[in-house]
């Protein structure tokens, strides 16, 4: 943690630590929402001896403006005076649509910025924290970094790798399958899991299946939170040959909310027409060798389109081809107590559900009781 003296004494490492949690939570309120920018959040301490006391909050808008900073200063209004102002992210320096958030506190006259990280964004990179050391206000940097650097992962990701943060989410039975041969949806998790599903998908910019997948469940892919619904995330298919019917459910729904379908070249031009007719978006991608859309630059594709954070949740084949091409960075597996049988679909294609558990890419986050499931939860080693 690096600190800079400036005109106010300074909260103890554990206040800094108190209100940059409270902060990084407020940013949370748009995660799924925020794309092309992070998700941050902001608050503005204020104490004028009796004890502190928040007198602006804010948190990053949907579709990424106004930014956190710019809502917490306009509600506390000329209280920012001389307060402390904790952000889950270094200020911005760039001009955009609006103006750099680290002018707009210099303006406001804060006494002193704590923020978690620098940001790798180019245009930024340490230089928002050097306009305020320079205008003489006081910055502390580092306070909760591991957690932040969690929380903005999309961002980093793809300002960093130009992809986006990749969340692998998967139901398995207790045999390791995801379902069986020639059904439509079976049931393997829980009430719990199944929920949990839903409030993961409103927290990811897009969520993503391979066709085989759309064809065979007919998924609707949006949040079925009750007051969610408007938290869908953008529905994304990997179609090589066009394959996705215009009746299917995805696509009845695109006009409501939005469908992407990333489609090869040997794709019908006319099936692809259809498709965008129907308000569908279609994303050209290059092929593999073996005739399959090739995953990285598919994923290039949608991180130019501004998505940040992506949940792959089928199926089989396009998890083994991103675990094998090395873009899985978080994996969310739901291990339910009961088997399939004989007739099961294998989770991956070549490795077992154990073997992807014990590969030392990732790191065990979490491993805990979700209902009468359990979910484990992996992290990319970077």
């Amino acid at each position: 943690m690096q600190a800079v003296k400036g005109r106010g004494a300074s909260p103890s490492p554990d206040e800094d630590r108190r209100w940059m949690s409270a902060a990084l939570a407020l940013g949370r309120r748009n995660a799924g929402r925020a794309w092309p920018n992070p998700a941050v959040g902001a608050i503005i301490v204020r104490d004028d001896g009796d004890g502190p006391r928040v007198v602006g909050r804010g948190w990053t808008a949907p579709g990424g403006r106004p930014h956190a900073e710019t809502v917490a200063l306009a509600q506390a209004g000329a209280l920012a005076r001389g307060a402390t102002v904790y952000v889950s992210l270094e200020p911005c320096s760039h001009v955009g649509r609006t103006g750099p958030c680290s002018v707009a506190l210099i303006e406001a006259g804060v006494d002193r910025v704590v923020s978690t990280l620098e940001d790798p964004d180019i245009r930024v990179a340490g230089d928002g924290h050097r306009m305020l050391r320079e205008a003489g206000i006081a910055v502390t940097t580092g306070v909760c970094a591991a957690e932040a650097a969690r929380e903005h992962a999309g961002h980093i990701r793809r300002v960093r790798d130009g992809r986006p943060h990749v969340r692998l989410k998967l139901a398995v039975s207790a045999d390791g399958f995801v379902g069986r041969f020639g059904e439509r949806q079976v049931p393997i998790s829980g009430d719990a899991a199944r929920q949990a599903g839903h409030a993961l998908r409103a927290t990811t910019d897009g969520i993503l299946v391979g066709v085989g997948t759309a064809l065979v469940d007919d998924p609707l892919l949006t949040c079925r939170l009750p007051g969610l619904a408007g938290r869908s995330p953008v529905r994304i298919v990997l179609d090589t040959h066009g394959r996705l019917p215009v009746d299917s459910a995805l696509v009845r729904s695109a006009h409501e909310v939005p469908l992407w379908v990333i489609a090869g070249g040997v794709a019908d031009p006319r099936r692809l027409a259809e498709l965008e007719a129907t308000g569908t978006t279609v994303i050209a991608a290059p092929l593999t060798a073996e005739g399959r859309i090739d995953l990285g630059t598919a994923l290039v594709a949608l991180a130019e389109r501004g998505l940040t954070t992506l949940l792959v949740e089928g199926g089989p084949r396009v998890a083994t081809g991103l675990l094998e091409a090395g873009l899985v960075d978080e994996i969310f597996l739901v291990r339910a107590p009961d088997p399939i049988g004989g007739d099961g679909v294998p989770a991956f294609i070549g490795r077992s559900v154990e073997d992807v558990l014990a590969d030392p890419a990732f790191v065990l986050l979490n491993d805990r009781p979700l209902g009468e499931d359990r979910l484990v939860h992996l992290w990319r080693k970077d």
